[in-house]
């Protein structure tokens, strides 16, 4: 991207900036290493839905993304949709790391195989410090997976809450009491065993919760309690949106601000969005007001009314994870408001938010470093900020802020 002087020398300024990257959804680094991959782990996770929106079906879907089938028939296939999606904010990492990781100015005919190659052999242990470390400057990022065997020096983990609120089969209830040695008869024993095992999980490094918004519901517990013994009884299943899921998430974020663990929520993007918007969560937020909320993605397709939830509520921060890839320029419209509504030590920058392309968190990070490039630039080059305190800014938004909020050591 062609940018000014003023957001160029910011941006140049920013590659040299220690990050945290705020939302992962990336897997320790050995289940990457014993994946097979080829061209297409650059195209997959976000993208998918790009190429499916375009008119890809899902199982064809699939079926390119498996590295079993011909290379040479998935690029065939592929190429067509590529034209469709190349110029849109979910595709651009790809390039952005075939250009700067692996040496490729495009994806293309002349390219994909040799890239292939490339990327596989690039593909074992230590590509997680050499892309994280080595290139981003990440210091840690934030892993919201299930699995807890990471390396504890880059990772931090942040499980969910929603495999304890979202139960609706009596087999889910009894798998996740695990190896406790709860033997769950009530919905008292299951909370137990949220506990016991948020407890486990942050003496190995878990940092925060996971949660997500949906349209509201006041926790009562007899509502929640005869939805568990009916399940409990009878195995009956409920929809995830039920009064005991309600009634879990308002036990969970009970617990967390009494464990010191952040709770990031989801909102806005996916499927159906308007029922995770932000403006939902907000009775929650007042019920809680002594547990940490990180509202994730902007709220979007709505950040403006997320900005004001910010602005409003002391216990709320504001995270741009996934955002930059979303779209940079309506990312950087949020920015500029959130700039003129929010304290700035409530504003998070960046979470790269993949499965498995680790490759992409590079280009992701190219990209939200431009974005905030751009947007304080115009601020210095309008009057407001001195070039010294834009960056202190920047500092502000990659490092310290999600540091502080997440009590990273």
């Amino acid at each position: 991207m062609k940018l000014t002087r003023t957001a160029a020398k910011i941006a140049q300024a920013l590659e040299d900036l220690t990050v945290i990257d705020a939302h992962e959804h990336l897997p320790p680094e050995h289940h990457r290493t014993s994946m097979k991959v080829d061209v297409f782990v650059l195209f997959s996770h976000y993208t998918r839905v790009d190429l499916v929106s375009a008119g890809m079906k899902p199982e064809e879907y699939d079926w390119l993304m498996n590295p079993d089938e011909d290379l040479d028939k998935r690029w065939a296939f592929f190429t067509p949709y590529l034209e469709h999606i190349r110029h849109g904010s979910y595709a651009r990492p790809a390039f952005i790391a075939a250009k700067q990781l692996f040496g490729f100015d495009d994806i293309n005919d002349q390219t994909y195989r040799p890239l292939s190659e490339r990327i596989a052999a690039e593909n074992t242990p230590g590509i997680y410090n050499r892309i994280l470390r080595d290139k981003c400057n990440i210091e840690k990022a934030l892993a919201c997976t299930p699995f807890t065997d990471y390396n504890l020096d880059l990772f931090a983990i942040v499980p969910g809450i929603n495999p304890f609120a979202d139960v609706t089969t009596r087999d889910a209830i009894e798998n996740l009491a695990g190896d406790t040695g709860i033997r769950v008869k009530d919905l008292d024993d299951h909370l137990e065993v949220f506990k016991t095992t948020t407890r486990k999980k942050k003496e190995l490094g878990a940092v925060g919760l996971k949660s997500r918004t949906g349209p509201y519901q006041a926790p009562s517990r007899q509502k929640a309690e005869q939805l568990f013994n009916i399940i409990m009884r009878d195995g009956r299943t409920f929809a995830p949106t039920s009064p005991l899921a309600a009634y879990v998430r308002h036990k969970a974020y009970q617990f967390a601000a009494e464990q010191d663990l952040t709770v990031a929520v989801h909102t806005g993007m996916w499927r159906d969005f308007t029922k995770l918007a932000a403006v939902d969560f907000i009775p929650v937020i007042m019920a809680h007001p002594e547990t940490r909320f990180d509202i994730f993605h902007a709220g979007m397709p709505s950040p403006r009314e997320t900005g004001v939830i910010g602005k409003n509520f002391p216990n709320v921060t504001l995270n741009l994870c996934w955002c930059h890839i979303i779209s940079q320029e309506m990312t950087c419209s949020t920015l500029q408001e959130w700039l003129d509504l929010v304290p700035t030590n409530k504003i998070i920058a960046f979470g790269a938010d993949y499965h498995k392309p680790v490759e992409k968190t590079y280009g992701h990070l190219v990209m939200a470093r431009e974005d905030i490039a751009r947007v304080l630039a115009g601020r210095v080059d309008a009057g407001r900020l001195a070039l010294g305190e834009a960056l202190l800014l920047a500092r502000k938004l990659f490092y310290d802020n999600p540091k502080r909020v997440y009590r990273l050591p």
